[in-house]
């Protein structure tokens, strides 16, 4: 499963310097890079770029980008079904605006919306991400993390213990992608983590390890719309419309 460590000092990245948050434990698929603050509590749902409608530049949305000194190489989003391009859909829920659903058995992220409508994104599915269900915060929101690999990987994967002790770089090489989202239960590290990904193809399927993975450019765009303490839920089974 992806996992790692923080860093002891703040980084720079494009002459920005960033807080880097608290020491998380090694397990699961932690996260560790450059910590946004100041956010409001509240999601601001009028905030953020524009929501895909049916004018929607999608050339435009999954193309090359340079972001904070790395190039996000572009996503060929036409070789993958179109139900996983990011878009609004129809959705019915109890939980409020705002609110992200995770359903690891459809492969969907839903950033719920008003008037029974939710962003939705495609996601893939690591072992860890049927391991944990129910509710939890972003408590923490990562730019570029680092990645350690977990001792059990390592002990699968002996080559990994480079990576051990400083993380593998950040990157659009390294297996949390261009972000992460920490989520926590009240004073506890969840360990469950909302990242991207190196592996375009892996979005829609069960991937070999990892928490939840999108496409690097979807991961950027929810980054931008959630604040911290955005609620999250987990299903615990599929829903029964699925």
């Amino acid at each position: 499963m992806d996992a790692e460590t923080p860093d002891r000092n703040p980084i720079r990245l494009s002459r920005r310097a960033f807080v880097v948050g608290a020491p998380l434990a090694l397990a699961a698929c932690q996260s560790d890079g450059i910590a946004t603050a100041g956010l409001p509590v509240t999601p601001a749902l009028a905030k953020g770029p524009p929501l895909p409608g049916e004018d929607f530049d999608y050339a435009s949305a999954y193309a090359a980008v340079t972001d904070y000194d790395f190039k996000v190489p572009a996503l060929p989003y036409k070789k993958f079904d179109r139900k996983f391009w990011r878009q609004v859909v129809d959705y019915d829920t109890r939980h409020p605006a705002g609110t992200i659903i995770v359903d690891p058995y459809g492969k969907f992220l839903y950033w719920t919306l008003p008037g029974g409508k939710a962003l939705r994104y495609g996601i893939g599915v690591g072992k860890a991400g049927f391991a944990w269900s129910g509710e939890a915060k972003v408590r923490v929101k990562r730019v570029w993390p680092l990645w350690r690999p977990p001792r059990e990987m390592i002990d699968r994967n002996p080559h990994l213990e480079k990576y051990w002790k400083d993380g593998y770089p950040r990157g659009p090489q390294n297996p949390l992608g261009a972000r992460a989202l920490d989520l926590w239960q009240g004073s506890v590290d969840t360990l469950y983590r909302i990242h991207g990904t190196k592996e375009p193809e892996s979005i829609g399927r069960s991937a070999s390890s990892g928490c939840i993975r999108m496409w690097n450019q979807d991961i950027m765009d929810l980054f931008e719309r959630v604040p911290t303490h955005t609620n999250v839920v987990v299903l615990s089974k599929a829903p029964a419309s699925a």
